[in-house]
């Protein structure tokens, strides 16, 4: 099979995963979040490297079947709110006051649109209304908008957003240098719900010019290359798409999706019935769910604390991670939110950084090898990493340094523990699947501050989403509001989202033939919401009735091919080869502990605890009482003995 190329693109490390066949290529760079396309392009020549023995960009890229992308950099643009300025056309005076119902939402909106906003009156007659769309253009333009949003309310809202638009493309033609980008509300959702479907607008519009810039980039630097593989963006929803068939808004949050694609497919495997992830990164740990082979997620997204129009994945990110600045706070140790990121980075790692991390902690601690962390790549800092701990932790709160030490860890560990418990409940059968570059630190730690008994650390933990994004089809999804409570109107509508179906999987390069074709009817009965499958016949699944809600939802989905994963059994229990030894600094004291390098074990190796697990981009501390055992997979299956 032609090789498969998954990126993941994090606020402080992007990673990457090449998969051809049953073999798999992984590395990492440091995320430039002043051009997104040099991290890209410098991670691929370094697996290039791997692959060949030598750097040979040309040659991966044209061995490439395709190329599937998530980033955080609209998500980042918009929690920093640094974008463009959006300007509002509407009819309704009350709109602004109608979608910001506490202050929250009050502040967004006053962040995205502030006063920027303009109402005319659809009803005018043409001259008029032509006249009414170039003043509030010209007064949106002189305020500062960037963009414009079309959103109206009433009955015939749609039709009446589209009149506007129609009057804004004739006015200002999109060839002249003046001319603002406008986006109808409607074009993105039917929700009669005004407030989700402005919401949804106003944040794509927000997102789509930073996502855009990269792309841009980054499209015309593989043109350079001559590459023909496709590049698809991998979405929120679990699918991926080609740039042009891709809506911002829809990339929200996604690289934490692809981990959670990853979980299923592990879930799927082993039998998990309820599993639990954690993605420790630089900055945050995002925690999401996998039960009964679904991934949790809402019916209605949440960006930023606003409901939208599309239904996102449920995973919570919290900001306690790798580079997360842990400092004393009057008499107690405080972990995050803020983070030193990629740069200047954990103080370690010697790039000015001066805060203390729990990196530094468990460098101090012996965890950490500076020979072997990162794959060799970074070297550690030890002295830099002491006088940091030192200045930060333990002379504040008037402790020794191994004391502050195991203060760090344990304020950490507890930290991430309730960021998981406020996520859901979990029992001692849940299934923890620790991932990310930090994943592994304290992973039974954890687990034992939760009472489970059984930990998952993926055999490509430290790149798990990138890994994850390979378990995405090329998919579309439609969601149609019926205008006909009848099955004349579901007909319509399910004709209407299949055209648009064969349009956008033609520029996939597949026929509707091809693809997989998934449909549900929701009904929206008051406060009551119940969904039922379709059928080829377009008979309605349930009667409906004056006053409910009735939406078509289509998926359409062209498999693509994915990662194989080993059969259960045919790996033979046997001890694990032992590498070496670390001392490690522990509460009662420092202990020699044995460490396994694990690509150095076959399937079936094992060992009980206290141990160091190791490979160039994970480090794993097993505490007592904790066996190891590598399955067949190459997994590190973590139990309580």
């Amino acid at each position: 099979m032609a090789k498969l190329i998954n990126v993941d693109n994090g606020g402080t490390l992007t990673d990457f995963c090449v998969i051809d066949g049953d073999r798999t290529w992984r590395s990492k760079s440091v995320t430039t979040p002043y051009d997104l396309s040099k991290c890209l392009f410098d991670g691929l020549r370094k697996v290039s490297r791997q692959i060949y023995g030598k750097e040979d960009l040309d040659a991966l890229l044209r061995e490439a079947a395709c190329i599937r992308y998530s980033t955080t950099q609209g998500t980042n643009a918009l929690v920093e709110r640094k974008g463009v300025r959006l300007g509002v056309l509407t009819n309704d005076p009350a709109l602004a006051a109608s979608m910001t119902g506490d202050d929250h939402r009050a502040g967004l909106f006053r962040d995205l649109v502030g006063e920027r906003v303009q109402c005319i009156d659809p009803q005018a007659d043409e001259a008029e209304l032509t006249t009414a769309v170039v003043k509030a253009v010209n007064a949106l333009g002189a305020a500062g908008a960037n963009r414009i949003i079309i959103a109206f309310t009433g009955a015939d809202f749609a039709a009446a957003e589209l009149a506007i638009y129609r009057v804004i493309l004739r006015a200002y033609p999109s060839h002249l240098l003046g001319a603002l980008p406008a986006l109808c509300s409607t074009q993105l959702s039917e929700e009669p719900e005004h407030p989700v479907r402005v919401w949804t607008a106003l944040l794509n519009a927000f997102l789509h010019p930073a996502m855009e810039r990269f792309l841009h980039s980054a499209g015309h630097r593989m043109r350079e290359t001559r590459s023909q593989a496709p590049l698809l963006i991998f979405r929120n929803d679990g699918g991926a798409a080609s740039v042009a068939k891709t809506v911002a808004i829809r990339t929200y949050s996604s690289g934490p999706r692809g981990g959670m694609e990853g979980v299923k497919a592990l879930a799927a495997h082993y039998g998990w019935a309820d599993a639990v992830s954690f993605d420790v990164g630089g900055t945050t740990t995002d925690i999401g769910r996998v039960q009964a082979g679904v991934v949790q997620a809402r019916r209605r997204g949440v960006v930023e604390g606003v409901d939208v129009a599309f239904a996102l994945c449920d995973v919570v990110s919290h900001g306690v991670g790798g580079g997360s600045i842990i400092r004393a706070a009057d008499s107690r140790i405080a972990v995050g939110p803020q983070s030193v990121g990629g740069a200047p980075g954990p103080a370690c790692f010697g790039f000015g950084g001066t805060e203390a991390t729990i990196t530094d902690a468990y460098l101090l601690m012996g965890l950490l090898d500076p020979a072997t962390y990162f794959g060799g790549e970074l070297a550690l800092d030890a002295e830099r990493a002491r006088t940091a701990v030192t200045d930060k932790v333990a002379t504040p709160l008037k402790l020794t340094l191994d004391a502050a030490l195991i203060a760090m860890e344990r304020a950490w560990v507890r930290k991430v523990a309730d960021a998981i418990l406020a996520f859901g409940t979990v029992t001692p059968d849940t299934t923890l699947v620790a991932f990310g570059g930090g994943g592994g630190f304290a992973a039974t730690e954890i687990a034992d501050a939760l009472g489970v008994r059984q930990v998952v650390i993926p055999g490509l933990a430290a790149v798990f989403s990138a890994y994850g994004i390979g378990f995405s089809d090329i998919s579309q999804h439609y969601e149609l509001v019926l205008t006909r409570l009848d099955e004349q109107g579901l007909a319509e509508q399910r004709a209407r989202a299949l055209e648009r179906a064969e349009h956008d999987m033609f520029a996939e390069g597949a026929a509707l033939a091809d693809c997989r074709i998934e449909a549900r009817l929701e009904v929206q009965r008051g406060e009551q919401i119940t969904t039922h499958a379709l059928d080829a016949s377009g008979a309605l699944p349930v009667a409906l009735q004056a006053g409910d809600v009735a939406r078509l939802q289509l998926s359409v989905i062209k498999p693509m091919a994915r990662p194989a994963l080993a059969p259960l059994q045919g790996a033979t229990p046997h001890d694990a080869t032992v590498a070496g030894q670390r001392s490690v600094l522990f509460e009662g004291g420092a202990q020699a502990l044995p460490v396994i390098r694990l690509e150095a074990q076959q399937p079936g190796a094992q060992a009980v605890g206290p141990l160091v697990l190791e490979e160039d981009f994970l480090t794993s501390k097993v505490g007592p009482g904790w066996r190891f055992e590598l399955t067949a997979s190459r997994d590190i299956l973590l139990t309580r003995v």
